[in-house]
C-alpha cells in the first residue's frame, strides 16, 4: 500500500493538531508536513517538489500573509498535477464553487465527518474531485444564468477578497498592504462591493455579512 503524502495548510496549531488526530486512523495517510500562513505553505511545498513528494495538500481559506485563494491559484501554476483540498469553516455556499473554479479538486467544511474527512483525502490524492452534497448543491446553483447572479454571488474572486476583510474590521489601507493594492483600488472593490450588495457603507455592509453568511 503505498502511503499518501500530504501537507497540512493552516494558521491554527489546535486546528492542525485535530486533523492529524483524525487522519492517523488511516493508516495509508500520513502527514509530512504543515505551515501555519501561505507563504510558507508554497515554500514548503516547493521544498518537496510538489506532486513529487507529495499527494495532497490540506489548504484553510483565511490564512496570514496571503490568503488560502491566492495560494491554490500559486501551488495550481506551480504545481498542476498537485491535488488541493480546500478546508475551512465558510459554508459551502460561500466558497466551494469559487475555490473549484480555481483549481481545487475538493471543498470540506472542517465540521466534517472523520470518516469524510478521510474519504476526501483519498479521493483527491488519487486523482478524483470530492464534492460533498451542499457543494454539489453550490455547484448546481452556480449553473444558473449569470444574470440571475446578486449579492455575495455576483462578486469576484478579488472583491470577495475584499469584503470578507471588510467585514472582519480592516481599514482600507489595511486591506491594500494585505493584498498588496493600492488604497484607491481597494476602495474601487469596495464601491463595487457596496453597488452589488446593495448596502450604502461600513454598517449596512456589516448588517448585510451577518444576515448572509459573514466569514468567520
Amino acid at each position: 500500500m503505498t502511503p499518501i503524502h500530504i501537507l497540512i495548510g493552516d494558521d491554527h496549531r489546535i486546528v492542525r493538531e485535530g486533523i492529524k488526530q483524525v487522519l492517523a486512523d488511516a493508516p495509508d495517510i500520513r502527514v509530512v508536513a504543515e505551515a501555519d500562513t501561505g507563504p510558507a505553505i508554497l515554500v514548503s511545498v516547493d521544498a518537496l517538489q510538489g506532486h513529487q513528494g507529495l499527494q495532497a495538500v490540506l489548504l484553510d481559506i483565511a490564512l496570514p500573509g496571503r490568503d488560502g485563494m491566492d495560494v491554490l491559484q500559486a501551488l495550481k501554476k506551480t504545481w498542476p498535477q498537485l491535488p488541493v483540498l480546500m478546508l475551512s469553516t465558510y459554508p459551502e455556499k460561500q466558497y466551494a464553487v469559487r475555490c473549484i473554479k480555481l483549481g481545487a479538486s475538493g471543498y470540506l467544511n472542517k465540521s466534517a465527518n472523520p470518516d469524510d474527512m478521510i474519504a476526501a483525502v483519498r479521493k483527491v490524492a488519487t486523482g478524483g474531485m470530492y464534492v460533498s452534497s451542499a457543494t454539489a448543491e453550490a455547484l448546481a446553483s452556480a449553473l444558473a444564468p449569470i444574470t440571475s447572479k446578486q449579492g455575495l454571488d455576483a462578486l469576484s474572486h478579488r472583491e470577495h477578497q475584499v469584503y470578507r476583510l471588510l467585514t472582519a474590521g480592516k481599514s482600507v489601507g489595511e486591506i491594500g498592504a494585505q493584498l498588496e493594492l493600492a488604497g484607491n483600488t481597494v476602495s474601487t472593490y469596495r464601491a463595487r462591493i457596496l453597488e452589488k450588495t446593495g448596502t450604502r457603507n461600513d454598517v449596512e455592509l456589516a448588517l448585510y455579512a451577518q444576515q448572509h453568511g459573514k466569514p468567520n
